[in-house]
């Protein structure tokens, strides 16, 4: 292949790719730029997902943890030593519930923090609105001096 060649595929390339990166500018109109042109909350929607969590998800991993301790625990009981023998899976089982019961203390406490989050998300968002408003009428009162 000739340089000229060359030079000539990588323009084409070049120019093909040139309009694919904006910075600080929306996509003009009528092209879609794959991005949404701004930040949007909706604070309806993170109440709903605060209430699907609080009623929804924690009622039902602290019914599904109960279950399984009712269910392990007679497992347990049955395998479990009498006149001095018992099955290694009576041991087993007791482990594996133990930990079953760690994952579901570990479980409900992220979905306590995630509802925490989206619950403080929209008071993060108003504070930020407010604190961007009062620079940009600071600096306007600067500019206008």
């Amino acid at each position: 292949m000739a340089w000229d060649e060359w030079e000539q595929i990588k323009a084409e390339v070049t120019d093909r790719h040139a309009d694919q990166m904006r910075l600080s500018q929306l996509a003009p109109a009528g092209e879609s730029g794959g991005t949404t042109p701004d930040l949007c909350s909706s604070p309806a929607k993170k109440a709903a997902a605060v209430k699907a969590i609080d009623k929804d998800l924690e009622l039902g991993v602290e019914r599904g943890g109960k279950h399984a301790d009712e269910s392990v625990n007679a497992a347990v009981k049955e395998f479990g030593a009498r006149d001095g023998y018992g099955w290694d899976t009576s041991s087993a089982l007791k482990k594996a519930h133990e930990t079953w019961g760690k994952q579901v203390k570990m479980l409900l406490g992220r979905l306590a923090s995630e509802k925490e989050a989206l619950s403080r998300t929209g008071i993060d968002f108003q504070r930020n609105e407010l604190d961007i408003a009062a620079r940009m009428r600071r600096q306007s009162r600067i500019d206008s001096c």
